[in-house]
Formats: C-alpha cells, sequence, structure tokens
C-alpha cells in the first residue's frame, strides 16, 4: 500500500516570506496478515518560492492583504490549488509573531491553508522544524552524537537540541540579524528593536550613522550569547540577557554545532557589501562565522539555510497516529484542540480516582462560556489485561462526562499502542462521537490537529502544536 498527501509550507518571518509544497509518501511496513504500521516513508519537495521580504505597514503591524497575496502569487506559480493541499503548517516566526495584527494574518491566509493546515507561532515548534528541515535530528541520529541547531532569522535565534536523533531541549534567544535595520542610501539607523535595552546593549540611535566598527560592541555580545547557550563560554550572563520572556535553557557543551536561517545563510555565502539587506545580518553571520568558540567544535552544514524552517514546515510538521486507533462519528479535520495529560500517579489510580482527577483538571481549559474542547493525554501501559482497560475505560468516560454533556466530543490520545483497546471497551459507555488514537507523545501546553483518516481509515494525519503569540 502506498499514498501520498500534498503538504504546504508557508513561513512569514521577520525578514522574509516563502513557501513550498511537498510531497509525502505513506507505507505501510508490517507484514501481511498482521496490524498495519503505516510511517511517511518519503518527502520531496515540489516546488520551492520565491524569497519575498516580510511585507510590513509598520514597526509593529504586518501587512496582511500583502502577505496574502504574495502566498496566492506562488500558489499560481506552483500549478498546485488549495483545494488540493492535505495538510502542512503556517506559521509566523520571530519577532513577527509580536506584532499586532499576527492573528489577522493567519486568518487572512485561511482560504490558502487547506482543510487541515496548522496555523501556528510557538517558538519550541519553530526550532523543532528549522533543525528536521536542514537535517539536523538525522545527522545527530547517524552519528550518534548530540547537535545543538540555532536557526537565526531576522528576529530570534531557536535552538533545539538533538541527542541519537531525539530531541532533547528547545529555545528561543532574541538574537537576528533584523533587530538593527540600516537605510542603505543614508547609511543611517532606521530601526533598534527593546531588546537591546532590556539587555543592557549600547546601540546607536535611530537616525544616527552606523558602521561596522560602531556595531562590533552588539554584534559580539549576541555571539557570545550563542556561545554561552552552546556551553563553549563560561557563564549564562549573556545567555540570560536574550532569552526570550517564558523561555528556560540549560547550557551544556556541545560537539557539534549546525546554523540555519537568513544569518546562517549569510554564514555560508559572504556578501560583498555588509548594509545588502538593510539590516545588521550579514555582520552578524560574519561574527559567528569567525568565533574561535564555535570553530572550536565540529559544524554540520545541512542541505538548507534560509528555507529550513519552511522546509521543515512542509515537509516534517506532519506524522502520523500508530495503527490501532478507534473513531466513531467524528467530522474531520479537527483543529486547534488542546492537551489535557494527567500525572504518572493520576493515570495509576482507581476507576472513580481516574474520573476525579480528569473533571478537575477540565476546568484548566474553561472559558467564560464554561468548557472547550480538549483532548485527554495519557501515557498508558504496554501490556494491560483485560480488567485494566476496563477500569480505564470507566475512569476516562465518567471524567470526560462534563466534556459531552457540554456537547464535545471525547478524544483520548495515548502513548502506548492500546488506542483500538481503550476505544472498544469506551464504545458502551459513551454515546455520539468517539475517538480514541495512540503512538501520539503531548504534553500539557500543546495544541493538535487531527486530519482526515488515510491509509484505508487506519492511520490519521497529527500535528502536535503550540500555539504563542508572543507580547
Amino acid at each position: 500500500m502506498e499514498e501520498t498527501l500534498l503538504s504546504v509550507g508557508i513561513d512569514i518571518g521577520t525578514s522574509t516570506t516563502q513557501l513550498i509544497l511537498s510531497r509525502l509518501t505513506l507505507e505501510n511496513r508490517a507484514a501481511p496478515f498482521t496490524v498495519p504500521r503505516v510511517s511517511i516513508a518519503g518527502r520531496e519537495v515540489l516546488y520551492r518560492s520565491d524569497i519575498h521580504f516580510t511585507p510590513l505597514l509598520s514597526d509593529t503591524v504586518i501587512d496582511a492583504a500583502g502577505v496574502r497575496d504574495i502566498v496566492e502569487a506562488e500558489y499560481r506559480k506552483s500549478g498546485f490549488s488549495p483545494a488540493q493541499v492535505d495538510t502542512g503548517a503556517v506559521i509566523i516566526t520571530g519577532e513577527t509573531a509580536r506584532k499586532e495584527n499576527a492573528r489577522e494574518v493567519l486568518s487572512a491566509l485561511s482560504a490558502f491553508a487547506g482543510d487541515f493546515v496548522v496555523a501556528t507561532a510557538g517558538p519550541d515548534l519553530e526550532s523543532i522544524l528549522a533543525a528536521r528541515g536542514a537535517g539536523a535530528d538525522e545527522y545527530s541520529r547517524e552519528h550518534h552524537t548530540t547537535v545543538l541547531h540555532f536557526d537565526i532569522g531576522g528576529g530570534t535565534a531557536n535552538l533545539a537540541k538533538y541527542q541519537d536523533g531525539a530531541l532533547t531541549a528547545t529555545g528561543c534567544l532574541d538574537v537576528g540579524g533584523r533587530l538593527i535595520k540600516v537605510n542603505p542610501d543614508s547609511g543611517l539607523v532606521s530601526y533598534i528593536s527593546p531588546v537591546f535595552a532590556r539587555a543592557g546593549c549600547q546601540v546607536p540611535a535611530v537616525g544616527e550613522p552606523a558602521a561596522p566598527e560602531g556595531l562590533e560592541p552588539v554584534l559580539q555580545t549576541m555571539v557570545e550569547a550563542l556561545e554561552q547557550a552552546a556551553g563553549l563560554r563560561p557563564g549564562r550572563d549573556r545567555l540570560d540577557a536574550f532569552l526570550t520572556q517564558g523561555t528556560a535553557w540549560t547550557p551544556e557543551p556541545v560537539t557539534v554545532v549546525s546554523f540555519s536561517g537568513g544569518v546562517a545563510d549569510c554564514m555560508d555565502h559572504p556578501r560583498s557589501h555588509w548594509m545588502a539587506y538593510g539590516d545588521i545580518g550579514v555582520l552578524l553571520g560574519r561574527a559567528i562565522a569567525s568565533s574561535p568558540a564555535f570553530q572550536s567544535v565540529e559544524r554540520f552544514r545541512g542541505a538548507e539555510t534560509i528555507r529550513a524552517t519552511v522546509v521543515g514546515a512542509g515537509s516534517h510538521a506532519t506524522d502520523l497516529s500508530g495503527s490501532t486507533i478507534f473513531y466513531r462519528n467524528i467530522s474531520f479535520p479537527l483543529k486547534n484542540i488542546p492537551i489535557l495529560k494527567l500525572s504518572p500517579r493520576e493515570e495509576e489510580g482507581t476507576a472513580e480516582e481516574l474520573a476525579a482527577a480528569i473533571r478537575a483538571k477540565l476546568n484548566w481549559y474553561a472559558d467564560q462560556g464554561g468548557l472547550v474542547q480538549t483532548a485527554l493525554a495519557l501515557r498508558g501501559e504496554s501490556n494491560p489485561d483485560y480488567g485494566r482497560v476496563q477500569a480505564l475505560a470507566r475512569g476516562v468516560a465518567a471524567g470526560l462526562e462534563p466534556l459531552i454533556q457540554a456537547g464535545f466530543v471525547p478524544i483520548v490520545a495515548v502513548e502506548a499502542d492500546q488506542a483500538k483497546a481503550l476505544g472498544q471497551a469506551m464504545a458502551p459507555l459513551v454515546s455520539g462521537p468517539l475517538l480514541c488514537l495512540d503512538g501520539v507523545g503531548m504534553d500539557n501546553g500543546d495544541y493538535m490537529d487531527i486530519g482526515t483518516p488515510v491509509a484505508g481509515g487506519s492511520v490519521l494525519p497529527i500535528v502536535i502544536k503550540t500555539i504563542a503569540f508572543h507580547k
């Protein structure tokens, strides 16, 4: 069995806006007469858009109509229509996610996103997509090593650390090439990000002339923050000064680093003039490339630099559920479902204790109108006996009863391979729609999109994401 999905990736970044279209190939790798084991066996980029400067109406407002025009034009050039799209991701990244109308921009793109495309702007997801788009995860897996990937764009540097191919940490720094803008004609500073005041950096004022030697101190400070994040410079004073609000990062020495984003493109392809893009991106790329600390460790050069995030969004955002799923009377797709995960201790309780724990936590996501659609996440057990599955089903069904009474669909996502058995046990206890899926790891604070079943209805396309519009 082989099936394909058309996936789109749209990245609206601090500096640039891009689109790609990819073909994802699904394959059942299980032996005949066994439970299907469907996975994404191939990813092929079919179309890469031009790289456009992200249109802005002001320092705080994105030109939503301008972004829409870019996407519409690129669809026409690609030869594909939005109706053909099966999955993918629309992401607003870096400082762009802080703009006043970020949600409005995503709404303006809804007509081009197909039935199952996420719209998200979480720094954790940005970090992961960029690292996967560059191939840092595969390099870590193939070489049995730890790789720290930096995706450095116009407004932020997103970090993702992989050990033997497994993601172990993500982070985000306010380090980027467009945090200081310079008018190429006059040579005067036209924009200074508030980040530098918070970090206590001395920078030229707006309207003052800019020169590489005058910008050297702030460039060096940003490079030192990156070095400390990689554990290549002692202390964490620079790192803490540039950590984005709400972000934590524990520096540990690494032996392999990789870079992507527009600044990484400047590292690998030097520009003749430092004001080529009207910002400090070229100078920042040069400063990182000449850092003795980064030169002291191995550098993996990925297949993508400036396009890494959009390639990750179009080719790596979508995953598949396990093949032992249960669903009844569900209208797919389902979008932006907040995750409610129980602790291991809560899961191990009796049916009554489990129900009480679920009911207590349902109010976490309640709004002024009451409960909202939520998905319950469980670790599950590898080999539960019949009695344990029945107890789990009773506890979950009773715990989700308030959600069902409010008109929402009971959705249960289990990490262990037991969703079909759990769904069958819950079916007599729950009337109406029911969805149980497995093979999915997630946590509180995550959101999930679930697409229309594929591979003969045996698996579900899913995207686990964070939705975070920075203030």
